[in-house]
């Protein structure tokens, strides 16, 4: 009887220590959690409702339906935004990838003094995306830009950059490219975790280095390839620092620079639509959703992982 009582009290024991544990743990969650639902799911609901309203943060609004989505339909620099958007994401995204991944199979070389062109390439990302766009803006400038001035000495005339319609955007690619050392940093890790034995396997059947880059080191780097991805499609998606600090939140010239994100804030914080900018953050949203979930879709033919 003895050991009956003392094996129940032991399970009472345990049982009241979980249950204390377990209230620790959500106590030091909580903070975490309260923010979590304060400034995220709260917001996220609400913003359902006001893209149905005419709510301009002013004046509490009334229920208008569909009426803010029927308007973008006939709004001009609704789709002009949409074009600057994509226009970015279709060529940064797949150049980041490119550009990333030589770099960091470059800065995977063992060399004497690695560690410092590391540094170099991984500095930018800490650099603050105002001050990268006022440092580009002296760079790019076609009067006295450094870079006009460079193609000046071997008799080329540069354009105007961020001045002309035409080169805006791409200027603003070049300038994005210029910090992808964050992601050079995850493909270093990514390539450091492939074995050297797929490498000592290749060279005893007399594999090159073309052979072993293409069937050995991108086979085996995709998992990576395939975080930044979706990582770079939702960033491009959402490009405003550099843009509106390039263009003072004008998106000069033409428009050519008036990205999406861009012209959803004016709209909530500038013209206090904030209905119709929450419609267009919904569409925003549904459409990274598609393509991620594409991504995801696709990446069962093209990601493959180790020891699959």
């Amino acid at each position: 009887m003895k050991s009956i009582a003392n094996k129940r009290k032991v399970a009472r024991t345990a049982k009241t220590n979980n249950i204390n544990n377990g209230a620790t743990g959500w106590l030091f969650a909580a903070p975490w959690i309260i923010g979590l639902f304060l400034f995220y799911i709260l917001p996220l609901v609400v913003s359902i409702f006001f893209s149905f309203t005419s709510y301009s943060i002013l004046q509490p609004g009334e229920f208008i339906g569909f009426q803010n989505y029927k308007e973008l339909i006939n709004d001009e620099l609704f789709f002009k935004s949409i074009y600057n958007t994509v226009y970015f994401a279709v060529i940064f995204v797949p150049l980041s990838i490119i550009f990333g991944v030589a770099l960091a199979m470059l800065l995977n070389i063992k060399i004497k003094g690695m560690t410092i062109y590391r540094t170099i390439f991984f500095l930018p990302t800490l650099v603050p995306h105002v001050a990268i766009a006022v440092l580009w803006m002296w760079m790019l400038n076609p009067g006295f830009g450094l870079v006009n001035g460079f193609l000046d000495m071997i008799g080329i005339k540069g354009p105007a950059w961020l001045g002309s319609e035409e080169w805006s955007k791409p200027s603003l690619i070049f300038m994005s490219l210029w910090g992808i050392g964050q992601a050079i940093v995850i493909y270093l890790a990514g390539l450091g975790d492939i074995s050297d034995e797929y490498y000592e396997a290749a060279e005893v059947d007399g594999a090159n280095w073309f052979q072993k880059t293409f069937h050995i080191t991108l086979p085996l780097l995709t998992p990576v390839i395939f975080f930044n991805l979706v990582m770079g499609v939702i960033g491009a998606f959402q490009q405003f620092t550099l843009p509106y600090t390039l263009t003072q939140g004008q998106g000069k010239p033409a428009n050519s620079l008036t990205f999406y994100v861009m012209y959803l804030y004016d709209n909530g914080f500038k013209y206090f639509k904030m209905g119709y900018a929450s419609a267009m953050a919904w569409i925003l949203f549904v459409v990274i959703m598609i393509l991620t979930i594409l991504i995801f879709w696709s990446s069962k033919r093209w990601v493959h992982y180790q020891g699959k």
